[in-house]
């Protein structure tokens, strides 16, 4: 049974039409009527023809112009076709992908904002927005439940967007896709489905000394429940992991490994593949989180042979709300569920539940929809860039951050130096001046960087520092931004020697 078999047996059609993924999707055949929701013409690429058009009044668009979209424009808004493209190979056209954050066009303190805390959570394009809001002025309702037209539209397009992240990582199939509130929960139904029903006392689990607190503190906790030993991955000086040492931290107890592909911290980022391999050979299970990277850099979950990979999408111009999980199928089919309630069961009688298929096994209740679809918009907005060149442009606008900060008095930049091993994140101390005193400070001129210690207290135990102050890069920063953070950190340099 499909994503597309709901929980209501009695809707259930023959299998048909191919998964848009890969394979058979039992249960497609089963039409979804594609509504015109005043985004110009009705498509007719869902199965089945098109139902009567729910007309949607006009509004007027926030395009970042100002100005009203024709019924073309909007529907290619909403369906993130409109905006930035770019040539396969060509460099982003930063200017135009600015045009499409009405955010950006802010200014804080009197000065156009810089913003600078994408590994945080970035923003988002109009086509996202957009996306969302189309959804909740013409065709909201409750999916997979409903047989009338709002439901079955809201459904569609749902089902699409599960399809489009599947496609986004290289799964085989969206039913690898399980929708979660973030990477945290992701991380976390790990470590209860996974870990509670598969490890006993005495297997070892296996992280890395660059973890942020959400691959950390769920396997404290469950190696305190369940008589497990953690162990982890020391770095070397340079903020790398230190592969020589994984063979030694490898043992026939090892049952499962958990690393961040690019740390958010230092933005090291590790190649998985020789981790995963040498994991594979002693039989342990391997998750990959992909927080910082699968936003920036292209991501194939079959090329690294990961058994699991999780990512939230605000960091990937999605909303909040949204995450995804991504697993081999017999390991999500034999993993019990993390939730319980709605939507998750086949059936329920007084002699007990009996669970619905993966992925709807291990999301009860009404799931965060709209911002599935807000995720699927930004899926196809990164698509039209293409990741090789989004990850080109970061490596350029680090590489200059790099340069540039290493070249004021006081500054030290913490973790890899060459951008060719570092995402888009670029983290410093400066000599007397506590990060948050900096990043206040930078404020004033409409600079907005991190400061603290970004979910990773122990990497900055592990490194005799408190707290660092982060400069991180995403699609709409350009290189007279990192000029504008130099031209602050002298100025707040000054102001406190005052």
């Amino acid at each position: 049974m499909s994503i597309a078999d709901r929980a209501d047996a009695s809707r259930r059609q023959p299998a048909g039409r191919a998964d848009p993924v890969g394979g058979i999707a039992p249960g497609r055949q089963r039409r979804h009527r594609r509504l015109d929701l005043g985004c110009g013409r009705p498509r007719t690429d869902w199965a089945g023809d098109v139902a009567r058009p729910l007309r949607c009044d006009r509004h007027r668009a926030v395009s970042g112009r100002g100005d009203e979209l024709t019924n073309d424009e909007r529907w290619a808004v909403a369906a993130g076709r409109a905006g930035a493209f770019n040539a396969k190979g060509a460099p982003l056209d930063v200017r135009r992908i600015r045009a499409d954050f009405p955010i950006l066009a802010q200014s804080v303190n009197g000065k156009r904002v810089v913003f600078l805390d994408s590994a945080a959570s970035s923003q988002k394009p109009i086509q996202v927005l957009q996306a969302m809001d189309e959804v909740y002025r013409c065709a909201y309702a409750n999916v997979h439940r409903g047989v009338y037209a709002f439901s079955e539209a809201a459904t569609a397009r749902y089902d699409e967007a599960r399809a489009k992240v599947a496609r986004f990582i290289g799964a085989p199939s969206a039913e690898q896709i399980v929708f979660t509130r973030n990477a945290t929960e992701a991380l976390n139904l790990l470590a209860y489905s996974y870990g509670r029903h598969f490890l006993r006392p005495g297997d070892e689990i296996l992280i890395t000394e660059l973890e942020h607190h959400a691959n950390f503190v769920p396997w404290q906790v469950l190696a305190q429940e369940r008589g497990l030993t953690l162990k982890f991955i020391p770095i070397t000086p340079e903020g790398q992991l230190d592969l020589q040492r994984l063979d030694e931290r490898l043992t026939p107890r090892t049952k499962l490994v958990s690393f961040a592909h690019v740390s958010n911290v230092l933005g090291t980022i590790t190649d998985p593949r020789p981790i995963i391999q040498r994991a594979h050979a002693i039989g342990a299970k391997v998750i990959v989180d992909g927080s910082q990277s699968a936003p920036h850099m292209p991501v194939n979950v079959g090329a690294m042979d990961c058994d699991f990979l999780v990512f939230s999408g605000h960091k990937m111009l999605g909303p909040t709300g949204i995450g995804v999980l991504y697993g081999k199928r017999e390991l999500l089919e034999a993993m019990p569920p993390f939730l319980t309630g709605g939507d998750m069961i086949s059936a329920v009688g007084f002699d007990g539940p009996r669970w619905n298929e993966v992925p709807l096994k291990f999301e009860a209740g009404t799931p965060a929809f709209v911002e599935a679809i807000g995720l699927g918009a930004a899926v196809d907005y990164l698509d039209a860039l293409g990741m090789e060149a989004v990850r080109a442009h970061e490596r350029e606008i680090t590489a200059y951050a790099l340069e540039r900060i290493s070249e004021v008095p006081g500054a030290k930049i913490v973790g890899p130096t060459d951008p060719e091993i570092r995402g888009g994140v670029v983290t410093f101390t400066l000599d007397r001046v506590h990060p948050h005193d900096l990043a206040s400070l930078l404020d004033r001129d409409g600079v907005a960087i991190r400061a603290g210690h970004h979910c990773a207290q122990p990497l900055h135990i592990r490194l005799g520092l408190s707290a660092t102050a982060r400069a991180s890069f995403y699609v709409y920063n350009e290189l007279h931004e990192v000029d504008a953070l130099i031209e602050a950190i002298y100025k707040a340099k000054a102001a406190l020697k005052r």
